[in-house]
């Protein structure tokens, strides 16, 4: 579906030679407008993807406008843009074709994949839909560096998106084996030898493969297989910006695969927690309860709770533990901010383990908007008695959260 429309070039420049390089990269076929029939080319075609080369900032304004109500997702790249992009304008800078032809072929793939999702939305009838936000609410994004200007690009991009820090190369690998992450800004601090085994890795791996990359050093002598890879030095504010549409399309297209995960799930996940929904969970709890009193098997909850919580940082939280759980247990982000999980065929001792681990990861991946640092969850567990309920067993865990505020 997504790549039978054709892709829109808008460009006054018919002598441009980016027709027979998207041919070559078999993107085609390709159509070319002026700026002044831009939008009615847009409208008439329904274009898979546009690419904008020239034109005004208010030409171009006008444009992402059209193209962002169009249903499923069409990606709008700028070709080196002179000033800061609309939000869904991903920039792209340089004249290598090879490398455009890539970063289009990867937006291509988000269209699939949303287009994908509104047909599964459409076939599957009431079940949770995409949420309306913005995707850059639910993004995060990890900064390594240790140079100058780190302090910068860390407030720069604390005022848009979550932020992971990472002070060294090692502790950048382990963010990334450990969550979902929808961008990487590389800043100074590191020999060109390390910041070029770091992109080679990632370019090796098909998890990090498509994911945004900025760096903000020399770029290496040799070509690196990083569709979504940019250079960029100076100014920390224009080098967020820049970066900000691709990070965007990101966090999009993981939004759509934890829609698509809901849907499998007969929409009994939470799209934005990646945890089950409420009244999934209060099911799956009653249920997993009855069986544990019928067969004596052991059962516990843990209820995890969060200071200086605030909206970003409680689903960025969720989707940690939502990876960590064993398959066998289930969760939910509660009304009021907390996470619950249940622990099958589990007694006390071995809630506490878990717990315990899963604590550790939060701390040291979880980080508050506020500029003081991580998040520290407070955890009270609760195992199952003979006799109890879910309403008993809950209950207790809320006795217990009351007696550690008021201590």
């Amino acid at each position: 579906m997504s790549y039978h429309a054709p892709i829109l070039v808008v460009s006054d420049d018919d002598s441009s030679p980016m027709m027979s390089a998207l041919s070559e990269a078999r993107l085609s076929p390709v159509v070319t407008a002026g700026w002044l029939e831009a939008g009615g080319a847009v409208a008439r075609l329904q274009p898979s993807a546009v690419i904008a080369s020239g034109g005004t900032d208010t030409s171009l304004g006008i444009l992402a406008k059209q193209i962002e109500a169009i249903q499923p997702y069409v990606p709008l790249i700028a070709l080196d843009p002179r000033s800061a992009l609309p939000g869904n304008a991903i920039g792209f800078e340089g004249d290598d074709l090879a490398r455009l032809a890539a970063r289009l072929r990867a937006a291509l793939r988000v269209r699939t994949l949303h287009a994908t999702t509104l047909r599964r939305l459409i076939d599957d009838g009431d079940v949770p839909r995409t949420p309306d936000s913005d995707p850059i609410q639910d993004a995060t994004v990890l900064l390594i560096g240790r140079g100058a200007a780190f302090p910068a690009l860390s407030v720069a991009l604390g005022e848009r998106v979550g932020v992971v820090g990472a002070l060294s190369i090692e502790a950048a690998a382990k963010h990334l084996n450990a969550r979902d992450l929808d961008g990487i800004i590389l800043a100074e601090g590191f020999s060109p030898r390390v910041v070029d085994a770091f992109l080679t890795v990632l370019s090796e791996d098909p998890r990090f493969r498509n994911l945004p990359v900025v760096v903000t050093v020399p770029a290496p002598d040799h070509h690196v297989d990083l569709p979504n890879l940019d250079f960029a030095q100076g100014d920390p504010e224009r080098i967020v910006a820049d970066a900000l549409p691709l990070i965007r399309q990101h966090a999009f297209e993981a939004r759509l695969g934890r829609t698509l995960r809901s849907l499998d799930a007969g929409g009994l996940i939470d799209p934005r927690s990646g945890l089950l929904t409420p009244s999934a969970f209060e099911r799956d709890f009653a249920t997993a309860v009855y069986h544990a009193q019928a067969r004596g098997g052991g059962l516990s909850v843990a209820k995890f709770t969060f200071s200086r919580a605030d909206q970003r940082m409680l689903f960025d939280t969720s989707r940690i533990v939502s990876r960590l759980m064993r398959k066998m247990d289930f969760g939910v982000l509660q009304a009021d901010g907390s996470i619950l999980v249940v622990f099958a065929e589990t007694d006390l001792r071995g809630a506490q383990t878990i717990a315990r681990r899963l604590t550790a990861v939060v701390k040291q991946t979880a980080h508050s908007s506020r500029r003081e640092g991580r998040i520290d969850p407070e955890v009270q567990l609760a195992t199952l008695m003979p006799d109890d309920s879910v309403r008993s067993i809950l209950s207790r865990l809320t006795r217990l959260d009351t007696r550690r505020a008021a201590s």
